[in-house]
């Protein structure tokens, strides 16, 4: 066994998972089926053929326990994986507290983030079906990054629509989508239906992930060689995320360690997935005790705020109906910097483990966020995405807490990535320039009744 007051735990290449893990198989209850947005029936395998390849279908509703890892897939796994776990010395110093802070560390990869951990396979399955392109939205730019990246990986053309708030804010994350092959529009675009429709009614949109959504759908479902890929809330996607909780149980072992709290931050849910789920699982068969808490945006509040109702993935309802905790499709968010976190809706799978009580949920102001971003970076010398920041605070938070009632917690986060193009926002935040905005409840209200009704 290594020392526990070690910094990092390493794996080898050797111990990397060769298995995802389907979270659904051990639930005491299955989750709300997916409905056709026409007939309302539940949808099957042809319903979404047009926009998926049927291996990634297959995983999208099976209840299998582990899916194995493809041999291809794990080759371009290991540039990146397994992912260092970090103890934060520096930062409980800092704090003052008795509680150990782990974080896993997943801005190792080529595109910065955990992104690349589901872009990979899905890449892989397409090219496999003898796809050529694969359309998609992204928020911050991690998705289309990770996108565009797995797709030069497999001989595939990748066309990206990141949010106009984010395209406008990092503009060297457009840079870095087009050398690594793909090409990107600001979203709400000319290009498509569902982008001139939007414009039509508001020409300075600063658009959301669902009309990001909308476009690359009706883009996709346009052309048979073209196929959809989404970088969270389907079961798949937080599937193959879970190589991010599997590694750290192994790396928790080495030393002898169990978490009792694990804090992530949650937009669609896929890198909160591919953290805590194998915890979960243990959690669930009585091997482990821990709390299990989400952290999201004030200003985007799906958990916390959101209604738990069938809704439409995208903003022009072309996608199947999810139940899930919602905001409303309708839903445009304040352009807060965490562009990854300002989506609608929250992952069909983790709503309905919040639902069943399985986790917590807390939402924090964007100044606090920030204010922890600084923190951690100054102490540990890692400057964090905005999204993880989120975590941080709320890992800080529950830090401080044992420091008052002197319990040596230990706390798990999962950092998902790194924030090099996201420095304008910490400029602004360092500038005394960043704002908090707190959802008012008649907006709130107004997107929640555009839900499909009689559901």
């Amino acid at each position: 066994m290594m020392d526990r007051n070690v910094t990092k735990v390493l794996l080898d290449e050797s111990e990397m998972p060769r298995r995802w893990y389907n979270l659904v198989a051990d639930l005491p209850s299955a989750p709300p089926p997916v409905l056709h947005p026409g007939t309302r029936a539940p949808i099957g395998p042809d319903d979404l053929a047009p926009l998926f390849p049927m291996s990634l279908i297959e995983q999208e509703v099976t209840a299998e326990r582990y899916v194995d890892i493809p041999e291809d897939v794990l080759d371009v796994y290991r540039l990146w994986r397994p992912s260092p776990l970090y103890r934060a010395h520096r930062l409980e110093k800092a704090l003052g507290t008795p509680a150990q802070i782990y974080y896993k560390y997943e801005g190792v990869s080529p595109a910065g983030s955990h992104k690349p951990n589901t872009a990979v396979p899905q890449a892989y399955y397409n090219a496999r079906a003898g796809i050529r392109r694969l359309t998609t939205e992204t928020g911050a730019g991690q998705w289309g990054t990770a996108l565009s990246f797995a797709a030069a990986q497999f001989g595939l053309e990748c066309e990206v629509w990141q949010v106009r708030s984010s395209y406008d804010q990092k503009p060297y994350r457009k840079i870095m989508i087009e050398t690594f092959g793909g090409v990107i529009h600001p979203s709400p675009s000319t290009l498509t239906e569902a982008g001139r429709a939007v414009l039509e009614k508001d020409p300075g949109s600063p658009g959301s992930l669902g009309i990001a959504i909308s476009e690359a759908v009706e883009v996709a479902a346009g052309h048979p060689d073209t196929n959809y890929a989404l970088g969270s809330v389907l079961n798949h996607v937080l599937l193959h995320q879970t190589v991010i909780g599997e590694e750290a149980l192994l790396q928790f072992a080495k030393i002898g360690v169990t978490p009792d709290v694990i804090v992530g931050c949650t937009g669609g849910g896929s890198n909160f997935g591919g953290l805590t789920f194998p915890f979960l699982r243990e959690k669930l068969a009585g091997r482990l005790d821990v709390t299990i808490r989400a952290a999201e945006p004030v200003s985007c509040p799906s958990l916390t705020r959101g209604r738990y109702a069938y809704d439409f993935g995208d903003t022009a309802g072309l996608t199947p109906l999810m139940k899930m905790h919602t905001l409303g499709h309708d839903f445009i968010p304040d352009p807060i910097h965490a562009g990854g976190l300002r989506y609608h809706g929250m992952s069909p799978l983790i709503s309905h483990v919040y639902e069943l009580g399985l986790i917590e949920a807390v939402a924090v102001p964007q100044s606090e966020c920030f204010a922890a971003g600084v923190r951690f970076a100054r102490t540990e010398g890692i400057v964090p995405a905005p999204e993880p920041t989120h975590a941080l605070a709320a890992c800080i938070e529950e830090a401080l807490r044992c420091r008052e009632t002197g319990e040596p917690k230990v706390i798990l986060t999962a950092l998902c990535g790194h924030g090099h193009l996201d420095l304008a926002a910490y400029g602004a935040y360092l500038a005394g320039e960043m704002t908090d905005h707190a959802l008012p409840a008649d907006q709130l209200d107004a997107a929640l009744a555009g839900l499909p009704q009689a559901l």
